[in-house]
């Protein structure tokens, strides 16, 4: 049975202050299209990048996982994305106005609960989960750090921790399924050692630390100064630290910081890019090693080229647009014209049809004796289709025009040639404002993927255009 992809019903705000930096942030999660899948948006910084929820953005896991692009990053992710992979909610935008995830209480549970009060709705797209097709093995000596996936028809986890204290000792943790995240995981705080606090605070961090947003362990005394020293930047009059856990806190379950490292798990493997089937055993892990294996999955993915499902259709039922219709909307005409028929549209996407024939009139020049389709125009063909998309979100689209303004992120995967029916598909990265169409892009021939891209048009009025064109003369 298909199962399809969700978002959120609506948007939520939840707030708080980043761990290591100390600043006070506000995260809004909102509803995303389909198969857009975690983004980060930061929206204090001029122009609002954006940074896609993928390994490849990794760019530290000093004591958290932090992603960047373009040099600009947002850290501590991997409490948020557990709750989101836990949850199973697919498409979701995440709005921070500043570099850090808010820590709340140590644990994905804050953020389970304002998901959940936002709620999901489902989406008419399926889910395609990864199913691991052969073992995968990580291993650092340096760390002690194991891990190992094995192919399995569920998302299976289990867990090993141990550590030169008898307080801790060894422990175990498993999650089944990812069904019971929310029960048996999310609660899980984070947690270091009392010796460790000098040491994370001599290199600036934990600056938004507090004994409420962490399990801190006593295994050693120490001494009177520095306790007084960590109660003051704790803004308390006294930290009792006598062994065990700091102002004797109690644990939430008795291997919580061995599910907490699960909790860690799930939310640096949604990095991926698609949920997994697969059974995860992990001896000692940490946010390097997580992250590596993170990058062995996703290099063995593309190993076996996987993706989202081609778009179904039938070919034989009527267009929502043919040819006539798409030429009241597109100013293009032949031989420029190259979107034969529109047979999905919404308001956040679209599906267009393009039949390549021997007729083309690029062929005789590319390439005599071996017809391709050119990758320009097989990108101007899915710019038409997303005019389409574009032009559909105002009330009266025959007054106005589309003009691309940036193509980002095109890969050519296949050959397209005479005889081919190519179906491409578009849809919205984020809602369009103030005429900004920002859009991503699939091709399809039968079930292969032969080129994506990242597009984003500007909507404007015609007679707009030729007063610019007239003041420019």
């Amino acid at each position: 049975m298909s199962v399809k992809q969700t978002t959120l019903k609506t948007a939520v705000t939840i707030s708080g202050v980043g761990l290591h930096t100390g600043e006070h942030v506000n995260l809004t999660f909102k509803p995303a299209p389909e198969n857009h899948g975690y983004k980060f948006q930061r929206v204090d910084l001029p122009n609002k990048p954006v940074i896609e929820a993928d390994v490849d953005n990794v760019v530290s896991t000093n004591r958290g996982t932090t992603l960047g692009k373009h040099g600009v990053k947002v850290s501590t992710v991997e409490h948020v994305l557990a709750a989101l992979a836990g949850l199973e909610i697919d498409n979701v935008l995440m709005e921070i106005d500043g570099p850090e995830m808010p820590i709340r209480d140590g644990s994905s549970k804050p953020f389970i609960d304002i998901l959940e009060k936002a709620g999901s709705i489902e989406q008419k797209a399926e889910r395609i989960y990864y199913y691991l097709s052969e073992n995968i093995t990580y291993e650092d000596l340096s760390r002690k750090t194991e891990m190992l996936a094995v192919p399995s028809e569920d998302f299976r986890i289990t867990v090993m921790v141990d550590y030169n204290t008898d307080i801790l000792g060894t422990q175990h943790a498993t999650l089944y399924n990812i069904g019971e995240f929310k029960r048996e995981v999310s609660e899980s705080r984070t947690f270091c050692f009392l010796h460790e606090l000098e040491t994370l605070l001599e290199h600036n961090l934990i600056k938004g630390g507090d004994i409420n947003n962490a399990i801190v362990v006593v295994d050693k005394p120490l001494a009177a100064a520095k306790m007084k020293h960590l109660a003051k930047i704790f803004h308390r009059e006294e930290i009792v630290a006598e062994r065990g856990f700091l102002n004797n806190v109690t644990l939430r379950s008795q291997n919580e910081p061995a599910r907490h490292k699960l909790l860690d798990i799930v939310g640096d493997l949604a990095l991926v890019g698609a949920p997994l089937k697969g059974h995860i055993l992990a001896a000692r892990p940490g946010h390097v090693a997580n992250v590596e294996f993170a990058r062995k999955i996703k290099a063995l993915m593309k190993r076996d080229k996987f993706k989202a499902t081609a778009p179904k259709f039938d070919f034989s039922t009527k267009p929502l647009l043919d040819i006539n219709a798409i030429q009241k909307l597109l100013p293009h005409r032949h031989p420029f014209l190259f979107v034969d028929k529109i047979i999905e549209l919404s308001d956040n996407h679209v599906v267009g049809v393009k039949n390549v024939t021997l007729n083309e009139w690029f062929f005789p020049g590319h390439f005599p004796g071996a017809p391709v389709m050119p990758g320009v125009i097989q990108i101007e063909a899915m710019a038409q289709v997303g005019g389409i998309l574009a032009l559909n979100s105002v009330p009266d689209p025959e007054n106005y025009l589309t003009y691309f303004m940036k193509i980002e992120h095109a890969r050519f995967r296949e050959m397209v040639v005479p005889g081919d029916t190519v179906v491409f598909r578009l849809v919205l990265m984020s809602p369009i404002r103030r005429g900004i169409c920002h859009m991503k892009g699939e091709a399809y021939v039968g079930d292969k993927l032969v080129m994506e891209s990242e597009m984003m048009a500007q909507i404007v009025k015609k007679d707009k255009k030729k007063q610019k064109v007239e003041e420019k003369v």
